[in-house]
């Protein structure tokens, strides 16, 4: 069973340093071999790239731009009358990839709209999903790049996203069929929405292309007090072949590089792939 292989969220992880680049370079000096971040699309991607690879930094994940934030969107695959926007959007992120070398990009469903009831815009809203999921598969296939798809939770996290189980993505993806679109686990996502991580796990991880940790319910660091047993869960991870990445996405509690003792445990025992 080889050891999983840890990739630093710059979005999330050394919130006191200013910029993305000195985020990736404290990644690097941290021990991290990978980085993905949420949205790069403020700073050129040759930079990135370059800072990256002077960190000896693989980038493996970046999302679909996220809209109109002022006006409240979060992604815009599944959002009816935007779907000239979310192929802008996917075009731009298809550049940064390239540049970035970057093999993976978060196809970001978007937002129930404001004021819409769910369950009445739930078909609708699936249609345009499944359209421009084909349509992205498409671009994407062309760049021998993946999309992947992301359960984000209603509970706590964001009462409005329309994609918000592994059971409805996973239905979604069957439907568009296009074997470069995978799943996307961020287990402190799942847990909130479904529990039985045992079960999902080995359920959907034969159509996982990435994995988030989180502990659960403060989003901290996997070793921070909270219900999940992440030692459990990554042995459960290796037990079941899963060789992707594993992001650390979560809030950290402190200094980010004293928080980061769990991870340096992990790699004392397993090694640093």
């Amino acid at each position: 069973m080889a050891p999983l292989r840890f990739s630093a969220n710059v979005s999330w992880l050394f919130p006191e340093l200013p910029g993305l680049a000195a985020r990736l370079q404290a990644a690097g000096r941290s021990g991290f071999k990978a980085a993905e971040v949420g949205w790069p699309y403020a700073e050129p991607p040759e930079v990135l790239a370059r800072v990256a690879q002077e960190a000896g930094l693989q980038l493996v994940l970046i999302n679909t731009p996220p809209g109109d934030r002022e006006k409240g969107e979060m992604g815009l695959a599944a959002v009816p009358g935007r779907q000239a926007a979310f192929r802008e959007g996917l075009e731009q992120a298809v550049l940064y990839a390239k540049a970035l070398g970057c093999p993976r990009i978060h196809l970001m469903a978007g937002r129930v709209p404001q004021g819409a009831d769910r369950a009445a815009v739930r078909s609708e809203m699936e249609t345009v999903f499944l359209e421009n999921l084909r349509h992205a598969a498409g671009v994407l296939a062309q760049e021998n790049l993946v999309g992947l798809l992301e359960p984000i939770n209603t509970r706590v996290t964001d009462a409005q996203y329309f994609l918000d189980t592994p059971q409805q993505a996973a239905a979604i993806l069957q439907k568009v069929g296009r074997p470069n679109l995978q799943l996307q686990m961020d287990i402190f996502h799942w847990q909130i929405m479904d529990g039985n991580l045992t079960g999902n796990i080995r359920e959907f991880l034969p159509i996982v292309g990435h994995v988030q940790v989180a502990q659960v319910p403060g989003r901290g660091e996997p070793d921070s007090p909270g219900e999940l047993n992440f030692p459990y869960l990554f042995q459960l991870l290796e037990d079941e072949g899963y060789k992707g990445f594993v992001g650390c996405e979560y809030q950290p509690q402190g200094d980010t590089v004293e928080g980061l003792s769990w991870l340096r445990s992990y790699w004392d025992r397993r090694g640093n792939p």
